[in-house]
């Protein structure tokens, strides 16, 4: 006990040992609120460690999470993999296995196969174990209720003998099926074994790597926290335990002293040396750069303000004289021998600013009102006027401007010529004898204007009665301009991109006259207005040429069919020329396709891109695609100039661009309709009734990702009108798209008996009371149907002897029709026509004949899609010369392809002479 000293009572410990002192707050509620603090700032770190632990932490959680995802990303997968393999060897073993071909052969199968199936499923853990037939009726099943029915899925790769594997998600989770064919000894497929696994029943090994990686991420988070901690005490204690936060604002305290403050601050130690001088200071002292250091009575400053700086004794606004610079001087002492502050301020500067601060400020309101009322529009000689506005009276008491010819008309300024024409004039007074607007000016090589214009600068005439060369231009509305009282006057030329557009004058009577110092503000005016002008230049020159571009580019006058009466309207949008488009391309066939599309924006690339789109449909209709394939080749298309254009680095990419096809035939009355993106039709019945038939809509144009475009059909009765529009015409600002479908509806159905231009009218009249926004593009088409009469159809056997049948019939035929003339060629060309299907082709074959108004059209269909192609024969070829025969006759042929093979036709001309001598024809060197 001695050794570890005697015990004392905790209370007798209390009495003896006298409490600390500390600060008042003290105690458990001071220590309560330093826990808060730490606390706080726990949550908000500022110091670079705590910074750098943070970072380090979120880079340890990313990677502890990155890798879990992998791992469990990478375990699924492997399980989905050995489901698929388990699920293919049970597969094959079954299908394999002695007896199973003969027992799938065998009368009674189900009964043959079930024992063996359900005993292999238990043994090997799969789910199922299926066999069918090669037709899809399974034999075998989990559940006896589901033998015998029927299974709609393909399974065409196992029966032609590679094996079939399919993912899904079933009532259990994911599962693999796998699906191989059983083949006889002759090789032929008699039966299918379809095994089925689901992949939780392969074993994870998730949780095997998870306790690793969550002990290795600690690891390295303690390994961070302990470098943070280290960084952070060595830190403080070369900061002197200042935070990053004091050391910043004592940085930029310190930065702003230097450069920033506008008054001199000089710091001197307690012998009078220069310790730290800031810019101010050195630039009103002209100081050296290395006066920091030395004596400031060695500065070569004025004798009585260094030795009141050189003193340290307190002074407050002492006046100076530094050079031309009048210094208002305050100095603060710093402590017993610690120094002193003297700041330092420029009286004489302040009093010029003062000066001449109304002028300024006059001068930048005036310029602050131009650059917000000069270009509100864009319109050159409301751009002009809006000049001369503001100019007068604040700066002037009168303004004119003037623009070159070119100008006027949106060209680019040639600089050939100076002939120019007034188009703007303001004055405080309206009897000025100055020229009006309207007047061709030409000013004389001497004249101030013409002086501004070939030098480019402003020039200034303080005296108008004293200048020669302005009088000499027209010395008596010069002597009428100096009575009115104007004496003096600035042009200044309106240049933009360093060509001359124009030229500005402004001219002064009842103010002062003006002066070197009103250069600056009239050529800032003029300039604010040139870049306006330009501008407007610009756009009027772009808005004509993409009117005339797209002017081109839309069809004139539509072709006149039998198929179809047409009425159309393109209404352009307030902000100029759109993207919208129209056509009615005539088919084989006496088939008419509609087309309407849009492309969104405005401009000359809007435009242009509507002219692409518009010849790629001529191109794809030549070529008789369906509305659905003639779409999808449309989106690669625009794929493709969108890709040119991002490999270009072109901004402008093709965005919204939308369109609806249909193809009407007047033989079956059937329409085919398909859209991209774009409003469905509206359709007017015969009796007035309006519907809008669903067209199934695809994705538009360029932005589909190979989506399947899908088609409707429908039939339409004659006298029948098919409306299609653009978006511009049914949607609005303020106003919905089933707002506008609802005003369409209610305009056509007080359209009944009406042509199609007149509904047209009628139409735009009711949707379109104030201009558009947007471009509108209109078609109306009215339906109709070709007579019986007019269409005779045959079957033709596969027999070459049913060829001369089939002519004569068809001789007769032309007879009724009082073609006979056109009987001979006709008889060649489906004679040719015919043989090559029956030759060639396949069964069924039919032959048609159909007569419009100016065409005869034989068209010859089999159920082969193989296309005949013309080429040159030989000298020596026996063949190879009938469709050569078949192209001269006729004045177009061409082959279209149906869901059933394909169909050639052959369009020959009925007008006079359209048969010709066939004579030289026959006798030619083939």
């Amino acid at each position: 006990m001695g050794k570890l000293g005697r015990y004392v009572p905790a209370s007798r410990r209390a009495d003896r040992v006298p409490p600390k002192a500390g600060p008042p707050e003290a105690g458990p509620k001071a220590r309560h609120r330093s826990a808060g603090r730490r606390l706080l700032s726990w949550r908000k770190p500022r110091s670079v460690a705590s910074q750098v632990f943070l970072l380090q932490l979120v880079v340890v959680l990313l990677l502890i999470a990155t890798a879990v995802v992998a791992l469990v990303v990478q375990d699924r997968n492997r399980a989905i993999q050995e489901a698929g393999d388990r699920s293919l060897v049970a597969a094959e073993s079954f299908a394999n296995a002695p007896g199973t071909a003969e027992a799938m052969e065998s009368d009674d199968t189900t009964a043959a196969l079930q024992p063996r199936a359900e005993a292999v499923r238990r043994k090997t853990g799969v789910d199922y174990v299926v066999a069918l037939s090669p037709y899809g009726f399974r034999w075998t099943h989990p559940d006896p209720d589901q033998i015998g029915k029927h299974v709609s899925t393909s399974y065409s790769q196992a029966l032609e003998g590679e094996p079939h594997q399919n993912t899904f998600d079933s009532s259990l989770g994911k599962a693999v099926d796998s699906t191989v064919a059983v083949f006889d000894e002759k090789g032929t497929a008699v039966g299918l074994v379809t095994v089925g696994v689901t992949v939780d029943k392969v074993t994870s090994v998730v949780q095997h790597q998870l306790p690793v990686i969550f002990t290795a991420g600690g690891v390295a988070l303690l390994l961070a926290a302990g470098g943070s901690a280290l960084v952070s005490g060595r830190l403080r204690r070369q900061t002197q335990g200042l935070g990053p936060v004091e050391m910043t604002r004592m940085y930029e305290h310190h930065d702003a002293v230097l450069h920033a403050v506008r008054e001199g601050v000089i710091i001197l130690d307690g012998g009078g040396r220069l310790l730290l001088v800031n810019d101010e200071a050195r630039r009103l002292l002209a100081l050296p750069p290395e006066a920091e250091g030395r004596p400031v009575t060695e500065l070569g400053l004025n004798p009585a303000l260094a030795e009141l700086l050189g003193s340290g004794r307190a002074a407050t606004d002492k006046v100076f004289l530094a050079g031309d610079i009048l210094l208002a001087v305050s100095v603060r002492p710093v402590g017993l021998q610690a120094g002193s502050v003297a700041t330092l301020r420029d009286t004489t500067e302040l009093r010029a600013l003062a000066g001449r601060a109304d002028v300024a400020g006059g001068r930048l309101q005036l310029l602050y009102e131009a650059s917000t009322r000069i270009g509100t529009t864009l319109d050159m000689k409301r751009t002009a006027e809006e000049l001369t506005e503001v100019a007068v009276p604040r700066f002037a008491d009168f303004a004119t401007v003037e623009l070159v010819e070119p100008v006027l008309e949106g060209g680019e300024p040639t600089g050939a010529s100076m002939e120019m024409r007034r188009i703007a004039t303001e004055g405080i007074r309206d009897d000025v004898p100055l020229y009006p607007v309207g007047r061709r000016m030409h000013y004389a090589p001497g004249n101030p204007v013409a002086i501004g214009m070939t030098t480019g600068r402003p020039v200034l005439v303080a005296d108008l009665a004293t200048a020669d060369g302005w009088r000499v231009q027209n010395p008596e509305r010069a002597q009428k301009v100096i009575e009115f009282g104007i004496h003096s006057m600035i042009t200044v030329p309106l240049q933009a991109r360093g060509q001359l557009l124009g030229v500005v004058e402004f001219w002064r009577s009842e103010q002062a006259p003006f002066e070197q110092d009103d250069l600056s503000p009239a050529e800032e005016l003029a300039a604010r207005a040139a870049v306006c002008i330009d501008n407007a230049r610009r756009y009027t020159r772009e808005h004509t040429t993409a009117v005339t571009l797209q002017r081109s580019l839309l069809p004139g006058a539509l072709p006149e069919l039998s198929a179809l009466e047409v009425g159309h309207r393109y209404l352009p949008a307030q902000a100029g020329v759109g993207g919208d488009w129209y056509d009615v391309i005539p088919l084989p066939g006496a088939r008419v396709a509609l087309v309407v599309g849009d492309v969104v924006g405005h401009g000359l690339h809007a435009a242009a891109t509507m002219g692409r789109l518009r010849t790629a449909v001529h191109n794809f209709a030549a070529l008789d695609l369906p509305p659905d394939e003639l779409l999808a080749h449309l989106d690669d298309l625009i794929t493709r100039i969108d890709q040119d254009a991002a490999a270009e680095g072109d901004t402008e990419a093709v965005t919204g661009a939308t369109c609806l096809y249909a193809v009407y035939d007047p033989v079956s009355g059937q329409c085919v309709l398909a859209r991209a993106g774009h409003p469905g039709p509206a359709l007017v019945s015969p009796d007035g009734s309006v519907t809008f038939p669903d067209i199934p809509v695809a994705p538009p144009l360029g932005v589909g990702g190979g989506l399947p475009v899908e088609t409707a059909v429908l039939l339409l009765a004659a006298d029948s009108r098919l409306v299609l529009y653009t978006d511009g015409l049914v949607e609005a600002r303020g106003r919905d798209i089933d707002t506008g479908l609802g005003m369409l509806r209610e305009a056509l159905a007080h359209t009944d008996g009406a042509t199609p231009d007149d509904t047209c009218r009628a139409v735009l009249d009711a949707m379109l009371r104030t201009r558009s926004s947007d471009d509108v593009a209109l078609l109306v088409a009215r339906t109709r149907l070709l007579d019986p009469e007019q269409v005779e159809e045959w079957e033709v056997p596969d027999d070459p002897s049913a060829v001369s049948r089939i002519r004569a019939e068809a001789t007769r035929r032309l007879e009724s029709w009082g073609l006979g003339g056109t009987a001979f060629t006709t008889e060649l060309i489906l004679s040719e026509l015919v043989t090559n299907a029956i030759r060639y082709g396949a069964s069924p074959i039919s032959l048609r004949l159909l007569r419009d108004r100016d065409s005869l059209i034989c068209e010859v269909a089999d159920g082969t899609s193989t296309s005949p192609h013309l080429r040159r024969a030989a000298f020596t070829d026996e063949g190879g010369r009938g469709l050569f025969l078949v192209a001269q006759m006729s004045r177009r042929w061409g082959t279209r392809y149906t869901d059933r093979g394909k169909i050639i036709w052959a369009e020959q001309a009925l007008d006079a002479g359209a048969a010709g001598d066939l004579s030289g024809l026959l006798m030619a060197d083939l």
